[in-house]
């Protein structure tokens, strides 16, 4: 089994056999890796894009701005319309498909007017693991996934990053505001800015890694859990509530099972083939 060394050597290589590259840019640590790599073997040959929409929080497009301004690489800003889409906005479980469409579109559209002529994403081998559409908007784009193609998992990543002295490398996951919507629960932009909104309050109480689900009037909150008795302290307490019942919830609760990546997945189908609702396991806060 080929090293994590091999694994980075490998991906060098690759990254030099292309030439010129466009790599889709989140600022997340799985495209802030393979951008780095990019711009090590590329110089101004490799280029960012980041898509910018309602569904990409304020401050994870200004973490992006940042990162790409220290590894000193091009970086250029898309405005992507995915919540034009019907398609998209009506929330069906394949709503990655669409989004990524738009998403992957738009890059291979810069990077034909740029004339590079690969389009390349963070995807890695764990990623396989989660219900991923996403995927097959990228096959249809030719979009490549270095990463995943070279058999990085998440922890071979982070670890790659952490050598580099990449401030992310222990970044948690990121996911677009629109995974905080259970499926079939319209995506409107008012709602985006309200989850947006929440989630920074959060984040600004001290909670690292925080998702705020929507469930129409009700947010659902999860956080690590070991953070989940600090969350519900009086003063805490308090304050968290206020500031969602001013951003427009009526009611707010927290998933004592703490957070897990990609749990709205996990109750997609029931093994009776019944729909269950993450919302049942919720608790007043």
């Amino acid at each position: 089994m080929p090293t994590l060394d091999d694994r980075i050597i490998e991906l060098r290589s690759l990254l030099t056999e292309l030439h010129r590259v466009v790599v889709c840019f989140s600022g997340g640590v799985d495209s802030g890796y393979l951008l780095a790599e990019a711009v090590e073997c590329l110089g101004d040959r490799a280029l960012a894009l980041t898509a910018v929409s309602p569904s990409l929080a304020p401050e994870e497009r200004a973490d992006a701005q940042t990162l790409a301004r220290r590894l000193g690489a091009r970086h250029i800003l898309v405005d992507t319309d995915e919540l034009d889409d019907a398609r998209y906005t009506a929330n069906p479980i394949n709503r990655c498909y669409f989004c990524k469409t738009e998403v992957y579109g738009r890059a291979v559209d810069e990077a034909r007017r740029l004339g590079v002529s690969q389009v390349l994403d963070g995807f890695n081998v764990d990623d396989r693991g989660d219900h991923r559409p996403g995927r097959q908007a990228a096959r249809e784009q030719g979009v490549r996934s270095p990463l995943d193609e070279l058999g990085f998992t998440k922890a071979d990543v982070r670890e790659a990053a952490k050598r580099r002295g990449l401030p992310i490398w222990d970044k948690p996951a990121l996911a677009c505001l629109s995974s905080r919507f259970p499926y079939g629960t319209a995506i409107t932009r008012e709602r985006l800015t309200r989850v947006a909104t929440c989630e920074r309050a959060l984040r600004d109480l001290g909670f690292r890694i925080c998702r705020v689900r929507f469930h129409d009037t009700m947010a659902r909150i999860e956080v690590e859990a070991d953070a989940i008795a600090r969350l519900r302290t009086p003063v805490i307490r308090r304050q968290v509530v206020g500031q969602f019942l001013e951003a427009g919830f009526e009611t707010v609760t927290v998933d004592p099972r703490g957070y897990r990546q990609g749990a709205l997945n996990e109750d997609l189908l029931a093994l009776d083939g019944t729909r269950h609702s993450p919302s049942a396991h919720a608790i007043a806060l």
